[in-house]
């Protein structure tokens, strides 16, 4: 899936675009998120930037049966990656309820170059998914942790 970021009106390509980072957000990566955020089709979205293309692209969905430990086994251990979570839990009084985390996933033994990439390029990114309750910046797997999640909802 493709979430053409740079402008190419000869194709008719208008995505918003990012001065400070080069790279812009297209309304295909804003529409899988919709997906997620109002149609519950997806649990989880995994946006990776393709650093040769200068775009962002859908890297990975999980459908709505799939759970965090899925969705974390599908991160990579080693490279950096943006994605929203739809969280799932019961409160205190008993009522379903469902929130959205966007993860800045940038672990320590990323490049150098592949962390600042997704640090110039994360305010502008998260900017255009409307709907997000919480963020979590991430460095290692303990710090998006189930628990961390949970904690955050209560």
């Amino acid at each position: 899936m493709n979430c053409r970021g740079s402008f190419e009106r000869e194709r008719g390509s208008y995505g918003r675009w990012n001065a400070s980072s080069g790279l812009g957000v297209a309304d295909h990566c804003k529409n899988i998120f919709l997906e997620l955020k109002r149609k519950k089709v997806h649990r989880y979205v995994i946006f990776k930037i393709d650093e040769k293309k200068e775009e962002v692209v859908v890297e990975k969905t999980g459908g709505p049966a799939e759970n965090y430990d899925d969705f974390t086994a599908a991160m990579p251990e080693n490279d950096c990656r943006y994605a929203v979570y739809d969280f799932d839990f019961v409160t205190s009084d008993n009522c379903q309820k469902s929130k959205i985390f966007f993860i800045a996933w940038s672990p320590s033994i990323s490049r150098i170059r592949s962390k600042m990439l997704y640090a110039t390029s994360k305010y502008w990114f998260r900017r255009e998914l409307d709907g997000i309750h919480y963020e979590i910046q991430a460095t290692d797997p303990a710090e998006m942790d189930l628990e961390v999640i949970r904690h955050r909802t209560h």
